[in-house]
C-alpha cells in the first residue's frame, strides 16, 4: 500500500490478529495523514472476522471480512459500513468522495494481500 503508506504502528502489527486484539494503523490519504485503531469485534476461524473502529477519522467504521471456498479455492468478501463526521458536511463528502474512495481502497488492499 505504498501509495497511501499505510503501516500498522500500535497493537498487532505483525502476524494474525485475534478476537479482541487491536491494530492502529497510519496511512496517508488526500495528502492528510491519519490514524486509525480498530478492534476484532467477532471472528469465527475461516468464516469470518469483523473490525470496527475505535478511535480515527470516521464518526463509525464496520468493516465485515466473509470468506467462502468456491472451486477449491478462497473467496474473500468485504463489506464496509461507515459514517463521516462533521454532520451535514461529512454527508456530503460520502456521497461525492468516500462513496468511491473507500470501496477503491478496499480493493487495492485485497489485491495487495492477493499478489504482495
Amino acid at each position: 500500500m505504498a501509495n497511501t503508506q499505510e503501516k500498522a504502528i500500535a497493537g498487532v502489527t505483525s502476524g494474525l490478529i485475534s478476537l479482541g486484539e487491536q491494530v492502529t494503523w497510519r496511512a496517508r490519504h488526500f495528502g492528510l495523514p491519519f490514524r486509525l485503531t480498530t478492534k476484532i469485534t467477532e471472528m469465527k476461524s475461516a468464516e469470518i472476522f469483523v473490525d470496527e473502529q475505535l478511535r480515527g477519522p470516521f464518526r463509525s467504521f464496520h468493516h465485515v471480512h466473509e470468506f467462502y471456498e468456491l472451486d477449491g479455492e478462497t473467496l474473500m468478501v468485504d463489506r464496509i459500513r461507515f459514517a463521516a463526521p462533521f454532520g451535514p458536511l461529512g454527508w456530503l463528502a460520502e456521497r461525492l468522495v468516500l462513496g468511491w474512495y473507500m470501496p477503491r481502497l478496499i480493493r487495492q488492499r485485497n489485491d495487495y494481500l492477493l499478489h504482495g
